[in-house]
């Protein structure tokens, strides 16, 4: 049996409903200085949740960007991750240039809008030339090296609605 075969038979096969939502809720990040990290995501405007500390060894932060359901922990003896090592995490905008604008205002080093004329190769520079939903991206990175993508998103994809 070749992959094509084995591909088809699975996409013949009838999708069942799941019967429990599972949320990604929260995404932990590893940093090095758990202060500096703070005052990172605070100056992008991140909404502060939770800062707790239980002796010298732990303590978790968690910080939500602005509209979104998920948030991220970061701190220390959370995880075993290295300090950046997580990378492009991706925050979905409606305007990239927007996002681009206000996140540069806040201190952030956003890189300028590119695309990917073939998937697998380098980025294009400038936006998606058709300006097709899921076709531009821009990027930056916090002190310690995690990157995070945003990907502009006009319109969802079927099965994929915003949720108001």
């Amino acid at each position: 049996m070749n992959s094509t075969q084995t591909i088809k038979e699975h996409a013949t096969e009838t999708p069942t409903a799941a019967t429990v939502d599972l949320k990604l809720e929260v995404v932990v990040i590893p940093v090095s200085d758990v202060d500096r990290a703070k005052r990172f995501y605070e100056g992008l405007g991140w909404r502060l949740d939770a800062d707790f500390v239980s002796g010298e060894n732990w303590r978790v932060v968690q910080m939500t960007p602005p509209g979104s359901p998920c948030s991220i922990h970061f701190g220390k003896g959370i995880t075993k991750a290295a300090p950046g090592s997580f990378q492009n995490l991706y925050l979905v905008v409606s305007d990239i240039e927007a996002a681009r604008r206000e996140l540069t205002s806040r201190g952030a080093n956003v890189s300028g809008a590119f695309h990917f004329a073939v998937f697998g190769e380098p980025p294009a520079p400038r936006p998606d030339p058709q300006g097709r939903s899921y076709g531009t991206y821009a990027s930056f990175s916090d002190p310690d090296g995690n990157s995070w993508l945003l990907q502009e998103i006009k319109e969802r994809l079927p099965g994929r609605e915003w949720d108001d």
